[in-house]
């Protein structure tokens, strides 16, 4: 069952289910707020619970907000690109075939001449995808070995909302292209994240205890992570 309640200006979706605890979201493309409760939860607990929340969830709000005005990348010199948590500038030079390569604080991107903004992009998201493939097999492995469970496959996808995903019944993990343009701390605690659900499924004591006991910063790296946000254009 369904309602709405409204703090600080702000609408709030309230539904309950037979659940046990509460859960505050802000979903995608435009900042709905949903609480989802138990059933049996009085009405006055939700609201307190959200007048608790509302600096996060305004803070969250704004990231969607932020994405919104978002303006598409041209990829042109000059533009900031991140690398592995670092900027850089682009620099935009012609060839005959496609290639990116770092040179000092400049992020080097080679295309023919009559080039496309669409190609350009297309020529960046491969090469992301190639950083992100290049360090995740030995990041995979030594977590797997230190977590004591093995995925069967760890594929990259460009996502919008998620940095990382996990399919527990065919063992596969899904990591956020993104995440090439993140410190690598970041990458690891997701790889962690994703291989710790198929020891435990829900974000439950259980799940806690093994992230604390795996990853005992994993607290801080995950605020590190949420204050950034994502690309709706790469």
């Amino acid at each position: 069952m369904a309602n709405k309640i409204v703090i600080f200006d702000i609408e709030i979706e309230v539904i309950k289910k037979n659940i046990k605890n509460m859960h505050l979201t802000v979903l995608p493309p435009d900042g709905k707020v949903r609480i989802t409760a138990p059933a049996s939860i009085k009405d006055d607990t939700i609201q307190s619970f959200a007048i608790d929340k509302i600096t996060w969830i305004k803070k969250q709000i704004g990231k969607f907000e932020n994405h919104q005005r978002q303006t598409k990348r041209e990829y042109v010199t000059g533009e900031s690109h991140y690398v592995w948590g670092r900027r850089h500038r682009l620099e935009l030079r012609h060839n005959y075939s496609n290639k990116v390569e770092i040179e000092g604080d400049n992020l080097i991107l080679t295309v023919r001449k009559d080039s496309t903004t669409q190609q350009r992009e297309n020529a960046m998201i491969e090469w992301y995808r190639k950083q992100l493939k290049e360090k995740l097999p030995e990041l995979t492995e030594k977590w797997e070995k230190v977590i004591g469970i093995k995925a069967d496959t760890f594929r990259v996808k460009n996502m919008l909302t998620k940095w990382g995903t996990c399919n527990i019944r065919d063992k596969r993990i899904w990591i956020n292209l993104q995440l090439a343009k993140k410190p690598i701390n970041c990458l690891e605690y997701v790889i962690v994240h994703e291989l710790v659900h198929l020891l435990e499924k829900s974000h439950n004591s259980v799940f806690v205890d093994y992230m604390n006991k795996f990853l005992p910063d994993w607290r801080m790296t995950k605020n590190e992570l949420n204050n950034f946000t994502m690309d709706r254009y790469l």
